[in-house]
């Protein structure tokens, strides 16, 4: 990775699905790969009937089924996770595995699951959440509206480092947006976090024919300030990722026709475990023209039961 250079660019951070590929995993992002001290992601891919065993060092881990089911095994405890046919059909359940374990996923039927990951220096136990248990919030309002999945936000999971959630952005909808920043150390004000964005792009129509390839795509951006640059605008297609190891980053940007989701693994070098942002002051007052508007009323497209709708 080239993330530390003098201005950051997309060909930097922009991680196109497959060219960060190693071994079992379909992505993986440590702090050394991303140039950072904290953050992680692995997409780990088992066909039916394998496992993948593993140990967690320094890191403590969830384990988010993207696609299909699994088991997993740490500590002597066992978690069935039922897991979902894809990320745009249901929240799914999900297991916290602490540093200094050893961490078996076994997958009868196969599947993609993402784990996130952040250096700690607690060793918390190993926990199960039920995907009922998962806190659904409608953000936004009007074309800015999105849902938000806490499963491993800091109001909702104790974890000593890592923060993680999932955003649904319906077809031509904008999230992450107004543009915001974490990356100064400022009580009560903003907090220091290095972040990933993993992206996958609904395609129905793709979905819905023999063989279908998917064609969807969304969009990205992140741009810095003249003393600290970086400057990225990424066509995003599922199994990509963006790095942000600093600076405004927004809109995530659903096109016509197709849904977007990220899965956003959040953490930094300080004591404090909390999320605390800065919005541009050039779109800030974007926010404040919500209260006068109502949310998508697409919205929530997906909750413990399933696909809204379906």
């Amino acid at each position: 990775m080239t993330a530390a250079t003098a201005t950051p660019t997309t060909a930097d951070l922009h991680l196109r699905a497959g060219s960060a590929a190693t071994g079992r995993y379909a992505l993986e992002i440590t702090p050394e790969a991303a140039g950072w001290a904290t953050s992680s992601l692995r997409l780990l891919v088992l066909e039916p009937g394998e496992s993948h065993l593993f140990e967690t060092g320094e890191e403590e881990m969830v384990v988010l089924p993207i696609a299909g089911s699994c088991v997993v095994t740490c500590d002597g405890e066992t978690f069935p996770l039922e897991g979902r046919r894809d990320v745009f059909t249901r929240v799914t359940d999900f297991a916290y595995v602490p540093r200094d374990a050893e961490v078996e996923v076994t997958s009868p039927e196969g599947g993609r699951f993402a784990l996130a990951g952040a250096r700690c220096s607690r060793r918390l136990p190993a926990r199960y959440r039920a995907a009922a248990d998962v806190p659904v919030e409608i953000r936004g309002a009007g074309a800015c509206s999105r849902q938000v999945n806490n499963f491993c936000s800091v109001d909702a999971f104790e974890a000593d480092q890592l923060i993680a959630v999932e955003v649904l952005t319906p077809s031509g909808n904008w999230s992450s947006y107004p543009p915001h920043k974490h990356d100064e150390d400022r009580p009560g004000e903003e907090s220091a976090l290095e972040e990933i964005y993993y992206f996958e792009v609904g395609d129905a129509q793709a979905a819905g024919t023999p063989g279908g390839t998917p064609t969807g795509v969304g969009y990205h951006r992140v741009y810095g300030t003249p003393d600290r640059p970086i400057d990225v605008l990424a066509e995003v297609r599922s199994g990509d990722a963006v790095l942000v190891p600093y600076g405004w980053h927004g809109p995530s940007m659903a096109a016509p026709g197709y849904d977007l989701y990220y899965l956003n693994v959040m953490a930094g070098p300080g004591d404090d475990r909390a999320w605390l942002i800065c919005d541009d002051p050039a779109h800030a007052w974007v926010r404040g023209t919500w209260a006068d508007q109502a949310a998508d009323p697409r919205l929530p497209l997906t909750s413990a039961a399933g696909r809204r709708g379906s």
